[in-house]
């Protein structure tokens, strides 16, 4: 009997991996720059810097892609990634820990780690999805990223929940201690997921034939997928709405401790609770895009809008809590914004699964790479300009409350221009599916559109 495409289960499988990926990552991109900026009083560009580090060497993820492609395997390079970044994120830990006696060596030390990070989440994650485009059949492929993305959000909120609870009494020791398990279970369970999927399945045949030129240098294959309409207009778009979306990343929980107190282990549970808003958002546009009938349906498009317009009000509520303007937890607003984080999110993902077979054949992990490069990037460049922004501003403003507030309504401007920006792509850049690929998405109306992007500029 021939190898059969992805079913359900596998789908799940290879969830877990990134639930695996994201329990290491929660806590190097969260807990770690918390205990930096907090405890140990480092200006929170260090922190920034490290994470933007992480993003930056994942401008390779199209080379890792390509290289999935050629060789015909993308198993190895999954595993290879999840080890370097469970090597990474331990030893993250040990060189926050280092910081505290010695802060040159343990800087020295966490940039290597972060390296080491950036590698491994770009390679695992870059493959991983690469492996769903190519083996998950058009009628599932949104429906499996929405699967595999609440699973790893749902690894954020586990790791972050549990681990925060854990944290109290909190000391150094304890921090490696759990950093490090966090690690190595990550690591066992991405293998065991991922085990024997790749040769039990075999690819769907939805693509172009493949060209004679499916061998070219990956610089050459770069620049085809480059001068694909569809593929360019939407690594734009996607840089664009991630930096918005990143830009409160290394903030929030300082911003916890500093202006309300809120210990390592509650700001590490805020976290959890941020990521819970961001799984149920994710939830809520699968489910109303399925139960709904077709005609009250929302099209991703107005998903992004909507979830970029709630992500400001959000990030303006949670501003103004810092100056006792609000009368909700800020809990509830932290909940709110990954509530519509989430839902802008998911509607993103849904695209980018839907288009990642439009164009070339044996171009599949090139698309999937600069998509995923543009993404890191705008991550590194976002939570990086947060945190610069938030120590510029102590500098001029009269208390630190004050510049988080300033750095937050910034953030907010931000997302109600990538609101602006998605309306106007929604029309002048139609994201057309190639005549062998799908149409329209499983979680909610067309990608963009699905009249030819001819003529476009």
């Amino acid at each position: 009997m021939a190898p059969a495409h992805l079913g359900w289960i596998s789908i799940v499988r290879l969830g877990l991996v990134q639930t695996a990926l994201g329990g290491v990552v929660v806590l190097t991109n969260s807990t770690l720059n918390r205990v930096m900026v907090v405890e140990l009083a480092l200006p929170a560009v260090v922190p920034g810097l490290l994470v933007a580090l992480h993003f930056a060497v994942q401008v390779l993820r199209p080379r890792w892609g390509y290289g999935g492609d050629q060789g015909g395997r993308h198993t190895p390079w999954i595993i290879g990634g999840m080890a370097v970044l469970a090597f990474g994120g331990a030893l993250a830990a040990m060189a926050t820990a280092l910081m505290a006696f010695n802060t040159a060596a343990g800087i020295a030390l966490a940039t290597l780690a972060f390296l080491l990070i950036g590698l491994g989440v770009g390679a695992a994650g870059t493959n991983l999805l690469v492996l769903l485009a190519k083996r998950v059949i058009p009628e599932r492929r949104a429906a499996a990223a929405t699967i595999v993305w609440i699973m790893m959000i749902a690894g954020f909120v586990v790791t972050a929940a549990t681990t925060g609870a854990l944290l109290d009494p909190f000391s150094m020791g304890r921090l490696v201690m759990l950093s490090s398990a966090v690690s190595c279970i990550a690591l066992v369970v991405a293998i065991a997921a991922i085990w024997g999927i790749e040769d039990g399945s075999t690819a769907v045949a939805d693509a172009k034939p493949v060209a004679a030129d499916s061998k070219l240098p990956f610089r050459a294959a770069l620049a085809q997928v480059w001068s694909e309409p569809e593929a360019r207009h939407f690594t734009i778009f996607v840089f664009v709405s991630m930096l918005a979306y990143s830009a409160q990343d290394l903030i929030l929980e300082p911003y916890a401790g500093e202006v309300f107190g809120y210990t390592p282990g509650q700001s590490t549970k805020l976290s959890g609770v941020q990521h819970g808003g961001v799984l149920a958002g994710m939830i809520l546009v699968a489910l109303t895009s399925s139960l709904l009938p077709a005609a009250w349906r929302l099209s991703l498009k107005s998903w992004t809008m909507l979830g970029c317009g709630a992500s400001a009000v959000a990030l303006t509520a949670i501003a103004l809590s810092g100056t006792g303007r609000v009368g909700v937890s800020f809990n509830a607003l932290v909940f709110l914004l990954g509530l519509a984080n989430g839902a802008f999110a998911i509607a993103a993902i849904g695209s980018m699964m839907m288009l990642a077979n439009s164009g070339r054949h044996a171009r599949e992990g090139v698309r999937m790479g600069l998509w995923g490069a543009a993404q890191a990037i705008a991550f590194g460049a976002g939570g990086l300009a947060g945190a610069a922004a938030v120590d510029v501003f102590r500098l001029v403003s009269p208390t630190s409350t004050s510049a988080y507030v300033t750095v937050f309504l910034l953030e907010a401007v931000m997302f109600v221009f990538a609101g602006a920006l998605a309306a106007r792509i929604g029309t002048a850049a139609r994201f057309a599916a190639d005549d062998s690929g799908p149409r329209a998405s499983d979680i909610g109306g067309h990608v963009w559109s699905t009249r030819s992007p001819e003529g476009q500029a």
